[in-house]
């Protein structure tokens, strides 16, 4: 897959055009599971992929681990791609996915907060530097290419040590989604909450039927309204999920049968990408795309401090490419703030593409495979401390898992 990847980034200006090349079409454009019409939207499709996040090589940032490499052209691309996923989770989930960036407006306070998880920096949550040792329990060392599936990984456990986010990361195994551990793992007590105080007082639940405000009210009489938490925080136990399918789509080049099952995809999805290009979306049988083999210098911010977001935007006109192109090794990944989300999506996959048995790109069951290991939710260990620097302290942090290719042809 490294010469793969090497020959497809030599090749890239080959078989890339622009949009502006982009044939009349009546067929619907999907960009992250919104719809455009190409003719009489192209303004608003626009807005909508300069306002995702964009994550490239970076050069002169401080030496990974100290001593390590200042850069990562060449090497981080499968990483920038993992970031740019993450991103428009955290988009999605902090901002909704109707924002639009706009360069010369103000940006909420979310935004900002988000982009300072990806700095390059090494108490950056999400950062290079975090992303790269993370991967050495998984058996790759810093400045090595990783795989989709590896990075899907580092990724889910760093989100351990985001309590803001409080997002939680499933990583399907042998091309399966399974329903039961989703909402095992997405119905655990938020990890933010627990820094919170509980109103009133209350260590327990309210009891069935009582809200909220009866019980404040019950308690303190006219003052419900001094409640420091809205009832949504206090009855949601559903964690914002980032669904990531590592998937391999044919041996050295991509099985023509799965360009359909990726076009059923897009529109079942809020939040679909597919690792190597963070692809966009799916016009005829093309992609647009997000390319990160762009090197450009880190910037220099002090946590807390605004950042200069222009270099994280892409202002130029976008990149497309035909889907055969494309490394048959990918990573779908789907967001689902609520439960009901969830629900919904499951039932779209359902209906959408697993009708069709050449379909399948990958299984949806309903409960945990009898002949698996048992499922064990992904937890914070307990430590005051950084995902990369735990595991420089530590000789195996996870068990390394197993890299899930198998084949569907």
């Amino acid at each position: 897959l490294v010469s793969v990847l090497a020959k497809y980034e030599n090749q890239i200006n080959v078989f890339s055009e622009y949009l502006e090349d982009l044939p009349d079409t009546d067929e619907p454009v999907w960009i992250l599971g919104e719809c455009y019409n190409a003719k009489t939207e192209k303004t608003e499709l626009l807005s909508d992929v300069h306002s995702r996040l964009w994550f490239t090589y970076r050069k002169k940032f401080s030496p990974i681990g100290g001593t390590g490499p200042s850069s990562d052209a060449g090497w981080g691309c499968m990483l920038r791609c993992g970031q740019m996923i993450l991103a428009q989770a955290l988009v999605c989930s902090q901002l909704g996915r109707a924002w639009r960036w706009k360069a010369d407006a103000g940006q909420p306070e979310e935004y900002q907060r988000i982009l300072q998880c990806f700095l390059d920096r090494k108490d950056s949550c999400y950062s290079i530097h975090q992303m790269a040792q993370m991967g050495v329990g998984e058996g790759k060392s810093v400045g090595e290419w990783y795989g989709p599936n590896t990075v899907a990984q580092v990724l889910k456990k760093l989100a351990l040590f985001d309590d803001w986010n409080s997002l939680a990361v499933y990583v399907s195994m042998d091309n399966t989604v399974v329903i039961e551990d989703i909402k095992k793992q997405c119905r655990q007590e938020s990890r933010g909450s627990r820094l919170r105080p509980r109103p009133c007082g209350w260590g327990e639940p309210f009891a069935s039927g009582v809200t909220p405000e009866q019980a404040c009210s019950n308690t303190h009489g006219n003052r419900a309204t001094t409640c420091p938490l809205s009832q949504s925080q206090l009855l949601s136990d559903w964690r914002p999920l980032l669904l990531v399918i590592p998937l391999r789509m044919g041996i050295n080049h991509i099985n023509p049968v799965y360009i359909q099952a990726l076009k059923k995809a897009e529109p079942v999805s809020c939040l679909a990408a597919v690792f190597i290009q963070a692809c966009l979306c799916l016009p005829g049988e093309e992609l647009i795309y997000l390319d990160p083999h762009t090197t450009q210098s880190a910037l220099e911010s002090e946590a807390g401090s605004g950042v200069d977001d222009l270099t994280y935007h892409c202002l130029r006109s976008p990149r497309r490419m035909k889907i055969t192109n494309l490394d048959p090794s990918v990573a779908l990944g789907f967001f689902c703030k609520s439960e009901e989300d969830f629900d919904g999506w499951c039932n779209l996959v359902q209906q959408e593409i697993q009708l069709k048995r050449n379909l399948r790109m990958f299984e949806l069951v309903e409960n945990h495979p009898s002949h698996w290991p048992p499922f064990v939710p992904p937890s914070k260990p307990d430590v005051q401390t950084t995902g990369a620097e735990f595991i420089e302290s530590t000789d195996k942090l996870f068990e390394s898992e197993e890299e899930f290719e198998i084949l569907n042809v």
